[in-house]
């Protein structure tokens, strides 16, 4: 078997340090106490150090694309180090301009060159280009130096994607060729020896109109994962599989329960961990936020094989424990409050829903005044807070088409995507939490979590709505769960 000595696909167990949480969906911060800014990127491990890299976009408030390419490390996939820019935006570059497209950047380590090559869809803010930009560094953090963007073996390129096969070490560009009407296929293209540029299509997936491709490799099957053509909403992610990456090649097939629009990600990334115990295959997803992009989140979740059945799906856990070193993981248990069970004020209320566990959920929601209250929630005073997850339903897809907040499954309409609500712990107004409720779907329930300060013994959670920009209505409630502390 082949052994890499950088791969985004392979982890050696080996001298890597013990698990933490993964919470996917939650505000992840780094050592320094700043959010995680590497969105629709990749993770590669470096075998020198046992250390993951994690690269991806940077998008700050003001300037959502061009941003360049951040790096962090971690040892464990849950706590990450920034190490700044690996790509920096240079002002005046026909590539690297803050006004060009600089997205899902990818990283593979190149033998033959002893370099570490970087590779991202270049593009022009009206998507005329198509290009792969193509950078490199003797160092895994970088800088990067700018190389070329060209058009791979003459064709189009948008969302762009790399795979290595951690049999033979062979590395794979996926790539859409486009929105355009004699476009809309996905590609997946050899590079050559050296890594430095793509020499044969393998196979092209034709007319499927897809998009942010990666691949899932197991002993005996190949998963190709991608997302549907819905800019920054989410949909339903499908996969295919195939015993050879030359195919033949399955029908795609939804890999999350339908209508969760795959938790409210789109895929992006996969990364495969080969424990001591156990591999474990991992979905690296992201929550967009297209509102503020800046605050899109992650969702990082384990992936089910059935090799059998020849089919995979996505896992939702709220929290769970990896062990990078043996590749275990195990669900975190907490304890859940059901909105029955809890106290409405003003307008809100307790309506019939035969979705939810209890047979209602909590609506009506709206500003400070119509509010509902969890009581007797059990705290352990820990400093560092608790994770505490808020599951609920966003119907703002039941709107009409020209007025704000319409439907997008229908004609004209458009999707706010979340809705806001504030929390307060205690009564204590002067520290509001801010919690993000991305629309899901009629009758369909999903959690997003907040750290919570609890006090030792009984605590009280009231919720209630916030502007999002055309209502201040918070999301239907169906329960909570609190969660011990880490550690």
């Amino acid at each position: 078997m082949y052994i890499p000595r950088l791969s985004s696909q392979l982890l050696l167990a080996a001298g890597l340090a013990s698990a933490k949480w993964i919470v996917p969906g939650a505000r992840w911060r780094d050592t320094a106490g700043n959010l995680v800014n590497a969105h629709a990127g990749c993770v590669t491990v470096d075998e020198e150090s046992g250390k993951f890299f994690l690269f991806g976009e940077y998008k700050v408030q003001g300037q959502v694309e061009g941003g360049g390419v951040a790096v962090y490390s971690s040892d464990d996939l849950a706590t990450w180090e920034s190490h700044g820019f690996a790509l920096k935006p240079v002002e005046g570059h026909p590539y690297l301009d803050p006004k060009m497209i600089i997205q899902r950047p990818k990283v593979v380590y190149s033998d033959a060159t002893e370099k570490y090559h970087m590779f991202w869809h270049a593009d022009n803010s009206t998507y005329g280009l198509l290009l792969q930009g193509f950078a490199q560094a003797d160092n895994i953090t970088g800088p990067y130096s700018f190389v070329d963007a060209t058009s791979p073996l003459g064709n189009w390129s948008q969302d762009f994607g790399v795979f290595t096969d951690y049999k033979d070490g062979r590395s794979y560009a996926l790539y859409s060729n486009g929105d355009r009407k004699e476009a809309r296929d996905v590609y997946l293209t050899s590079y050559n020896s050296n890594k430095t540029a793509l020499d044969t299509v393998v196979h092209r997936f034709d007319k499927y109109d897809l998009e942010a491709p990666t691949i899932i490799q197991t002993e005996s099957s190949y998963f190709a994962l991608m997302s549907h053509k819905t800019g920054y909403r989410p949909n339903n992610v499908v996969a295919f599989r195939a015993d050879k990456l030359s195919g033949p090649w399955s029908q795609p097939f939804i890999v999350a329960p339908l209508n969760t629009r795959t938790y409210n990600s789109q895929s992006g990334f996969a990364l495969r961990i080969k424990g001591r115990k156990r591999t474990t295959h991992l979905y690296l997803g992201d929550q967009w936020d297209s509102n503020s992009l800046w605050e899109s989140r992650y969702i990082w979740l384990p992936v089910a094989i059935d090799e059998r059945k020849k089919s995979l799906s996505v896992e939702w856990h709220d929290i769970y424990d990896l062990d990078v070193k043996t590749g275990e993981y195990r669900a975190i248990q907490g304890t859940t409050y059901q909105g029955a069970a809890a106290s409405t004020a003003g307008a809100a209320w307790k309506q019939e829903a035969a979705f939810a566990d209890t047979g209602s959920i909590l609506t009506g929601i709206y500003g400070n005044d119509s509010t509902v209250t969890f009581s007797n929630v059990q705290g352990a005073g820990a400093k560092d807070g608790q994770w505490v997850s808020f599951y609920y339903q966003n119907t703002d897809d039941m709107g009409f088409g020209d007025q704000p907040g319409g439907s997008p499954d229908r004609i004209g309409g458009a999707w706010q995507l979340r809705r806001i609500s504030s929390v307060v712990v205690n009564g204590d107004t002067q520290k509001v939490e801010t919690l993000f409720q991305r629309d899901t779907h009629k009758g369909i329930v999903l959690s997003t979590p907040l750290k919570l300060k609890l006090r030792k013994g009984k605590n009280e959670i009231r919720i209630g709505g916030l502007s999002n920009g055309f209502d201040v209505r918070g999301a239907d409630i169906e329960k909570i769960v609190v969660y011990p502390p880490e550690g």
